[in-house]
């Protein structure tokens, strides 16, 4: 019953922000997304379909030089004839650990540029158990375990520019709940719920998202996290096929689930609340009330577990 009342009330209360049509109220007092993207290197993940290729088309046609990576080599290759020779692709299931050290040693080849905005995009939300391919929980694998070794790859091999930025995309799922690490790799179909397990990880995202800020404090690279609102993507129509079919005709679309990532990649915002998540180009509380600020671990425990791993 609890938790029913605490989902009606988040709908009722974010049915309209999240929206299309709280999207198209917004940007009415937007001006229009600067475009200077030229001489940049990008590295968009999960850029093969919705809001990554969304991210990665846009940067491309405002001059960044993207790399685009994806598991599907077909997406990808469509994703370059549709986009031009500013995109080149890297073929990499980003669920595996060792896939991800194959892709920074792709990224260290000698005469690379080295990145000047990554996005952690890729994300899946599961409604069946399973395990990657390393024995972690998929979704976990995915939305947090590689974004961390992937973001901290190219910092330990020195492959972010001086003034790169970091841009993690995450959900306003995360609202729902606290940072609880024995929620994020749930290794037990029988305990497992892939709702709950994706709001856990990007709750994790928005903590990990802090961590690096201080953690990096003395350097001038920039971490945001955010999330795009209710877009329709071919994960809503897999795995939320109830709350897609309430809620079709208001979703947004995948470019208007790109664009904060866009506008924080040019306008480099500067932040006042070091746990903040950025939607709509603005800095919203990463809190609804007390509850999810009794988090049970650290963001020390965090990246210790992480680590770990």
């Amino acid at each position: 019953m609890n938790d029913a009342l605490k989902g009606l009330y988040f709908f009722s209360r974010f049915a309209y922000s999240f929206s299309a049509l709280g999207y198209r109220q917004q940007r009415l007092f937007w001006k229009n997304l600067p475009t200077g993207f030229g001489g940049q290197r990008w590295l968009v993940t999960g850029a093969s379909g919705g809001i990554g290729r969304a991210i990665t088309q846009g940067a491309a046609l405002h001059g960044a030089n993207v790399v685009a990576a994806a598991r599907s080599a077909e997406k990808l290759t469509q994703l370059i004839d549709d986009v031009g020779e500013n995109v080149t692709s890297l073929q990499s299931d980003l669920s595996l650990t060792h896939e991800i050290e194959d892709l920074l040693d792709e990224l260290a080849t000698p005469g690379n540029a080295k990145i000047d905005v990554l996005v952690n995009n890729v994300g899946v939300l599961l409604n069946k158990h399973q395990l990657s391919g390393e024995g972690h929980e998929l979704s976990f694998a995915t939305n947090l375990l590689n974004h961390y070794r992937l973001t901290s790859g190219l910092i330990e091999r020195d492959l972010l520019a001086d003034d790169a930025v970091v841009i993690n995309m995450s959900s306003g799922g995360m609202y729902n709940v606290p940072l609880s690490l024995d929620k994020l790799n749930t290794l037990d179909a029988e305990h497992y719920d892939g709702v709950l397990a994706y709001a856990y990880q990007k709750r994790a995202q928005v903590v990990l998202n802090s961590h690096w800020r201080e953690r990096y404090a003395d350097r001038a690279w920039q971490f945001f996290v955010m999330h795009p609102g209710w877009v329709d993507t071919e994960g809503v129509k897999t795995s939320l096929p109830a709350f897609r079919k309430l809620f079709q005709h208001v979703l947004r679309d995948a470019e208007a689930g790109a664009d904060t990532a866009l506008w924080l990649a040019s306008a480099r915002p500067v932040q006042e609340d070091n746990g903040a998540i950025w939607f709509d180009r603005r800095e919203r509380s990463a809190h609804l009330g007390s509850s999810t600020r009794r988090d049970s671990d650290s963001a020390e425990a965090l990246v210790e577990f992480l680590d770990s791993l």
